[in-house]
């Protein structure tokens, strides 16, 4: 019988933390969104003075990181280069940001990031993914 990985509540709040740390060493103001599997909100955090706009992006923005096990730059990517049917494909976040969350190779979760430059969000939440890497 092999088990199921899954995202717990403390590995959300260590990615969030991570993320958070990246997101203050560089003095931006993100809202930082962590679904399970399923694409349910897990952990939102969002500063006080962060902009609110950016909390249904950055739930967004982890929701389309599990549903499509990839990246949201993908989708960001394929448009800047033409293919516009990723606009009509739904749940589809075309900017940087999202990104699932692997365990053992198995997507166990997503990670959005809002509030600043998409490239910014990205590495906000690079930051806050590579901490389950580390173990």
């Amino acid at each position: 019988m092999s088990s199921k990985a899954i995202l717990t509540l403390d590995d959300a709040k260590r990615i969030a933390m991570a993320a958070e740390t990246e997101a203050r060493r560089n003095e931006w103001k993100v809202v930082i969104a962590i679904v399970d599997d399923g694409g349910h909100l897990l952990y939102l955090q969002r500063g006080h003075d962060t902009q609110f706009g950016s909390v249904e992006t950055a739930i967004a923005k982890a929701h389309a990181a599990v549903a499509f096990q990839r990246p949201t730059k993908a989708s960001e990517d394929a448009v800047t280069s033409g293919r516009l049917i990723h606009l009509a494909l739904p749940g589809v976040i075309p900017a940087e940001g999202g990104v699932p969350i692997l365990r053992d190779g198995q997507v166990i979760g997503g990670l959005g990031i809002s509030g600043v430059r998409s490239f910014q969000d990205g590495q906000i939440a690079q930051a806050g993914v590579d901490v389950l890497a580390q173990g």
